[in-house]
């Protein structure tokens, strides 16, 4: 079977293969067990320094409690998508709260955030439509607009620099006034820690009749006074961006999604988005969990401040050791390296030294602009960030690297 030229590919990729065997092969480890800010891996502790878990809440008590009722009365699955079968009652008192929580008028939840993407993304966008995207966008944004595009709908993709309003100006002002247009934008983009221009990028928007759609995955929870992410940061509302996106498996320790937005405008996402309509809709525990940490978000406010101070202390102390760690202005810290080989260096300096923080390299960053991606959660303790901080700065110093 393996000599079929379609399979050819298959066997000549061997960057994956010579990683293992040299020893840094940094992907896929099983994680035995999570506790707090530790992970156990091949047997032994790590401080987890690398987790979207920012509010510490995937592993609360109170999320395995909720999970744990919901499946004794509803089972482990719908076992049908939303469209037919699979919509519970849990669905629908929960996505009232979210809109309430984000201020829209509704919500639509889907089973994991990159469909809510794939499906809110392809369902708005029509023939001659044109989408304008930050190049830092996450790639689920990307294959929603492919998606779309690939249903032969002939969308045009416009992307501009990152938060750079002078070549998103740019942009918009080559695409027809009559053409219909929709900004896409992430609110706290994944990889730089930074936030998006919103303002700027709203009235740029009206400027041009253009439409604002932000993905909050990384903002819920995480920015903005009560943690209701980028339009409350910038002291705004709804005004800010006409369709609101965010996932579960960041701030609200589950897992599945949600767009928001006015109601006919997801009655009409409900009724189009081929990611809702043909796949199991999101099991009983995963609202429940989520539903939970939404509630414990709004009473115990001390989190998400907890995460702010940590987020500004570090990003602090790491520029003053002569790190790069770019724009960043949240718990997403890049420590910017450029050099492959010494991104690899580092990442197992710190592995064997009982810290986890990620290695990303290109595509998922522009070539030359390797870095580790470390994400502070609310559940670090200040020894712990002192012992991230020592061990970082002595095997960094020991690379070369500061």
């Amino acid at each position: 079977m393996k000599d079929k030229p379609i399979f050819a590919k298959t066997a000549q990729f061997q960057d994956a293969r010579m990683a293992r065997a040299a020893g840094w092969y940094p992907y896929f480890k099983p994680i035995q067990r999570s506790q707090g800010s530790k992970v156990y891996i091949e047997d032994r502790a790590l401080l987890m320094m690398g987790s979207n878990n920012y509010l510490g809440l995937a592993n609360d008590p109170r999320l395995k409690e909720a999970a744990e009722e919901v499946v004794e009365r509803y089972g482990t699955s719908c076992s049908g998508s939303r469209f037919m079968n699979g919509t519970l009652d849990l669905h629908v008192e929960f996505e009232e709260e979210l809109a309430e929580f984000v201020g829209r008028e509704s919500a639509v939840c889907f089973s994991t955030g990159y469909q809510t993407n794939l499906g809110a993304l392809s369902a708005l966008l029509g023939r001659g439509d044109h989408v304008i995207c930050d190049k830092f966008n996450h790639a689920s944004i990307f294959d929603g607009i492919f998606l779309a595009d690939g249903t032969k709908k002939q969308v045009t993709l416009h992307r501009y620099k990152h938060n750079s309003m002078k070549d998103l100006e740019r942009v918009l002002s080559c695409i027809s006034p009559e053409a219909p247009k929709l900004i896409v934008i992430d609110g706290v983009f994944s990889m730089e820690g930074d936030i998006a221009l919103l303002p700027e990028i709203r009235a740029l928007a009206e400027a041009y009749d253009a439409g604002v759609y932000i993905d909050e995955a990384h903002a819920l929870g995480v920015i903005g006074e009560s943690g209701r992410g980028t339009c409350e940061y910038y002291g705004g509302g709804e005004e800010l961006a006409d369709v609101l996106m965010c996932t579960f498996s960041k701030s609200f320790g589950s897992i599945g999604g949600f767009v928001a937005g006015s109601e006919e405008l997801i009655d009409y996402i409900r009724h189009h988005a081929r990611s809702l309509i043909f796949s199991a809709s999101m099991p009983p525990a995963n609202i429940a969990a989520a539903r939970k940490a939404l509630e414990i978000m709004l009473i115990e406010p001390e989190r998400i401040t907890r995460l702010q101070d940590i987020a500004k202390r570090m990003l602090s102390e790491f520029r003053a050791m002569g790190f790069d760690v770019g724009t960043s202005q949240t718990p997403i810290m890049p420590i910017v390296i450029g050099d492959n080989q010494l991104t690899f260096q580092l990442w197992k300096a710190l592995y064997d030294r009982g810290i986890y923080v990620n290695p990303v390299i290109s595509p998922a960053v522009p070539p030359k602009r390797s870095l580790l991606r470390v994400s502070f959660m609310a559940v670090h303790t200040d020894s712990e960030l002192d012992q991230f901080a020592q061990v970082t700065r002595e095997e960094a110093g020991k690379l070369g690297i500061i």
